[in-house]
This record gives C-alpha cells, structure tokens and sequence, in this order.
C-alpha cells in the first residue's frame, strides 16, 4: 500500500516538474489585420507666395520730388506712386513741340508762298526764251544779209542759251515745289523728324512718372522725397494681387507619389487652428541636386484674410485615401522600406515568416496588398521571436484574463 503511495506521489512530482520545465513559447504582442480608412499624404513647408512680385525703378537718373504711397498701402493699375523731377524733361518737349510748328510752317510756306512764285518764275522765263529766240532769228536774218557782223549773232545764241537755262531752272524751282517735290518731301522728313522728337522727349518725361502696372499691394517703399534715383535701382516693390499659391519643397522620395490635382491642407504658423485648402498645380521637372528636395507649387481656391506674403505654412498633400483598406500597424511590417517586405504570423502557435506587398501608408499603419487576408494575426517585432519560434501570445492590456491563440 505504501508502494502504491509513493508511486503515486513520484509520478505527480514528474509531472510537475515536467510543467514547469518544458518549453511553453516566447511571449508576444499580435495584431490582426483589419479592414479601416486609411489616407497617405505628405507634409511639407512653404511660404505663400503672389502671382509675381515687381520691383519698381527707373531707367534714369533724377531726383525723387514725390512718393504718394507706403508699405501695406493697397494700389490699382495706372495709380501714380513715385514722381521724378522733370523739369529738363518739359523743356526737351517744348523744343520738341516748337519743331514740329516750324515743320508745318515750312509747309504753309510752300502752299501759299514757294508754289505760285514757282510758277510765276517759270511763266517769266519762258517769256523771256520766246524774246530771246526771236532776237536770235532776227539777228541771223541780218547777218546774213551783212547788215551785222557775225559778232551780234554770238551774242544773241549766248542770250537764247541763257533763257533756256533760265527756263530750266525756274522749271526745277516750280516742280520742288510742287506736291512731289523735293522742296516737300524734305519739309514732310523734318515734320517727321520733330514728331519723332517730340515721343522720344514725351517717353523720357514719362520715365519721371512711375505709375502700378498692376493692381497690387506695396510691400517695400526704398525710396524718400528728395533722394536721387539711381537706374536699376528698385524704389517700391509690389506683390501683384491675384490668386494666392504656396511654393513648398518635399523630400525627392516622396515624388513617386505626387500627381497634378492633388488635393492638401494648409496652416499658417502664425494661425495653427485656422486650416486651410489648397490644389497642387506644378511639380518641377527638376531636383535640387544639393538639398535632395522637388518644388511643389499648390494654388490656395479660397485664401482666408489672415494670410501675408512670405507667410511659412506647412502643408499637407493628400496622395491616396481607401474607406476600406486592408492594413497593420506600420512596426508589425518588417522591412517596410525594402524590395520585399515581411510580416512574422501567428499559425498554431508558431511564428511564420510571409512576404506581403504593401500599399498605402496612413499615419502608424501600412495597407497590405497582397500576402495576408482579414483576420490573420501579425507578431509585434517587440517580443523578439523569429522564424519558426513556438510562441505564446500574451494578454491584452487591461484584460481580465489570458488572451486565446490567435493563430490558426
């Protein structure tokens, strides 16, 4: 009897110790993987930026008698903003301006003048010519007939010479006067020649006016009455008004997943609680070699008051969203940012390794693609265990009791 007791009592001791000593399996944290929205997107830092910022100058040297505006000062296309002194300008286009009056006296002088004593000088010298070749015949018929000598005839052919010549040159006075003629075109090229003088002193002085090309807001004033502008130097700056836009850099990597149309959300780091939307609209063609960054430029559809200039924003670009993605926690997926990312699965109480390919990536979660179904549990690399491992899955956190395997 006492036997069968101590039997009894060596065989509940094995087993006991065989309890407590054979393998029981690493303890690991599991997920599964659920069905859940999930929304990838990008953030990045910009500024606010206008259509096109202008810097206003001169092309010439004077002195600034007048600024009619100042820094924040709103300004519509044709205002005037800076006045130069123009008072070597003014004289230049009255010079220019008496010019062109004695041009167009010229031609009153041709009309009324040059013309008809043209004409009248012609008339006189064909008078004369029909004298002189009668004189002439006259003269020939007599010495001929030796009333003359030959000497009178001479003097009569260089008479008849001189009346032709005359005749001539009255001719030539009378066609320069007339509407093709030399006399009038070369009153119609000095017309225009003080014309021309006349818009080149006209777009000096107007040089010495400087209006807003554009409607636009001042946003620098480099200039005070009295200084002397110097050409090429800036003396206002303006920011054109028009639709507002964010000039960001994203890190190159984040370029595979940029497209046109892109919707985002922007916040001013002056008004953090006051987002905003905006549109991607240009993605550089280029990298920036030094910094590894692209130039992403989003056009703001509705800018809130608030927003300046130069103002920093961070902006976020949404690049995919699913209502109903299949994803885990971003750490349960090994090797995410490699070629052929893993996920260590609970199947029967040990670990197995599976390859998954992977979609989009939400804020702390990754979408699974391939490789897992619904339901499946993943290992949390925490608990160390590998490829093959016998494993236990721990409690929940806050759970009343043991947490069943998962695995299947």
């Amino acid at each position: 009897m006492k036997t069968r007791h101590l039997i009894a009592l060596l065989l509940a001791a094995a087993v006991l110790v065989s309890w407590l000593f054979w393998p029981r399996g690493i303890a690991v944290d599991v997920v599964k993987v659920e069905r859940s929205p999930l929304t990838q997107s990008v953030v990045a830092t910009g500024r606010i930026a206008t259509p096109s910022r202008i810097e206003l100058g001169t092309q010439i040297t004077a002195i600034i008698d007048e600024v009619t505006v100042r820094e924040g000062a709103a300004v519509n296309a044709g205002d005037l903003l800076v006045r130069l002194r123009a008072t070597d300008a003014d004289a230049a286009v009255e010079q220019a301006r008496s010019q062109i009056a004695e041009a167009q006296a010229r031609f009153t002088q041709l009309d009324a003048v040059g013309l008809p004593v043209a004409e009248q000088a012609v008339k006189q010298a064909e008078a004369n010519l029909r004298v002189a070749e009668a004189e002439y015949q006259r003269a020939q018929a007599l010495v001929a007939q030796q009333f003359f000598s030959p000497s009178k005839l001479d003097e009569a052919a260089r008479q008849l010479d001189t009346a032709r010549a005359q005749l001539r040159t009255a001719q030539a006075q009378r066609d320069a006067n007339t509407p093709r003629g030399a006399e009038r075109v070369s009153a119609q090229a000095r017309l225009a020649q003080a014309h021309a003088a006349l818009e080149s002193a006209q777009a000096r002085r107007d040089l010495l006016t400087l209006r807003a090309p554009v409607d636009a807001l001042v946003i620098a004033r480099d200039a005070e009455p009295g200084d002397v502008a110097q050409a090429g130097r800036a003396l206002l700056t303006l920011a054109e008004n028009g639709e507002t836009r964010i000039y960001a850099t994203l890190d190159e990597k984040n370029l595979r997943y940029l497209r046109l149309d892109a919707r985002a959300q922007a916040v001013a780091d002056a008004f953090p609680g006051q987002p905003f939307d905006a549109v991607v609209y240009y993605l550089s063609p280029a990298i920036d070699a030094q910094r590894g960054t692209v130039e992403v430029r989003l056009r703001v559809t509705e800018p809130p008051a608030f927003l300046r200039p130069d103002m920093t924003v961070s902006v976020e670009v949404v690049i995919g969203r699913k209502e109903q993605a299949l994803s885990l926690p971003l750490e349960a997926v090994r090797e995410v940012d490699s070629a052929a990312p893993w996920v260590l699965v609970a199947r029967d109480g040990t670990a197995a390794k599976l390859p998954v390919k992977i979609g989009l990536r939400g804020v702390g979660r990754v979408e699974i693609t391939d490789g897992l179904a619904e339901g499946d549990v993943a290992i949390m690399p925490a608990g160390g265990a590998l490829d093959g491992d016998r494993i236990r899955i721990k409690p929940a956190r806050g759970a009343p009791g043991p947490t069943p395997n998962l695995g299947r």
